[in-house]
């Protein structure tokens, strides 16, 4: 990363108690400056707390830094105290795009998100979700009966995806995974391998017996009767990684465990 010669530096910490020990040490170690004017944020906590930066940030154009405070870390670096600003000027960039997510619901409202591991859709009540899904504007499966689906980016394909049996996708792959989860009819079927510039809708059938939420990185909309998703590719959120612990390495190291 070149841009740190003054190092000038923004912590963001979660509520977790070791993070914000963590966030104590590295203020008093290394200053700290408003986000808008850092160079780079440095973000302490899990997964969960480096999509919330994310999101927030987003404005900003600011690249950011995780250190792991939390549990899996999977977007974020180890943690220590020592030798930071030489470890942020080697980092490496990774460039992602969110999805954006259109949910239009049964009153009659339009919710919108955006989300950088995933947009979901999940059965609200007792019995399965009945969806129809389109992918450009043309029907491709009339009918999909399961506990619910999902669109994944690259970033997002090792987060619930993954646990839905979805595939691991390369981070700099032009591709999203639609993934099922307990699909009914058809039968186990896993889902799609889509471009990035595709266009995915929902259509939520019988809502009312059967209802649905969407979620977009935990925003959550209930009662939807349809969901528009496709990659905002407008809006790049920059994250850093120390060299060979990038996003690259650790997709391809997560299919090996």
């Amino acid at each position: 990363m070149a841009n740190l010669h003054q190092g000038k530096i923004h912590f963001s910490a979660s509520n977790a108690e070791v993070a914000q020990k963590a966030h104590k040490k590295l203020v008093a170690q290394y200053g700290n400056v408003d986000a808008a004017q850092a160079d780079v944020i440095v973000a302490l906590g899990g997964d969960g707390f480096m999509l919330h930066i994310l999101h927030s940030t987003q404005e900003l154009d600011v690249p950011v830094y995780g250190m792991n405070c939390g549990t899996v870390g999977f977007l974020m670096n180890e943690f220590t105290s020592d030798d930071l600003l030489e470890r942020l000027r080697a980092a490496e960039e990774t460039v992602i795009n969110p999805l954006a997510m259109r949910a239009e619901c049964v009153d009659g409202s339009v919710r919108e998100a955006l989300a950088i591991n995933e947009v979901s859709l999940l059965r609200a009540g007792p019995q399965a979700a009945k969806l129809k899904i389109s992918v450009d504007g043309r029907v491709r499966m009339d009918m999909l009966i399961c506990d619910g689906a999902l669109v994944a980016t690259p970033a997002g394909s090792t987060a619930y995806n993954y646990s839905a049996h979805g595939p691991i996708l390369p981070i700099g792959a032009d591709v999203l995974t639609l993934t099922a989860m307990s699909a009914f009819r058809p039968r186990r079927w896993r889902g799609a391998l889509l471009p990035k510039d595709a266009v995915v809708r929902f259509d939520v059938l019988e809502p009312e017996k059967r209802p649905v939420m969407a979620d977009a990185d935990s925003r959550s909309v209930r009662d939807v009767i349809a969901v528009e998703i496709r990659s905002e590719q407008t809006i790049d959120h920059r994250i850093l990684f120390d060299p060979g612990h990038g996003l690259e390495e650790r997709l391809i190291q997560e299919q090996f465990v």
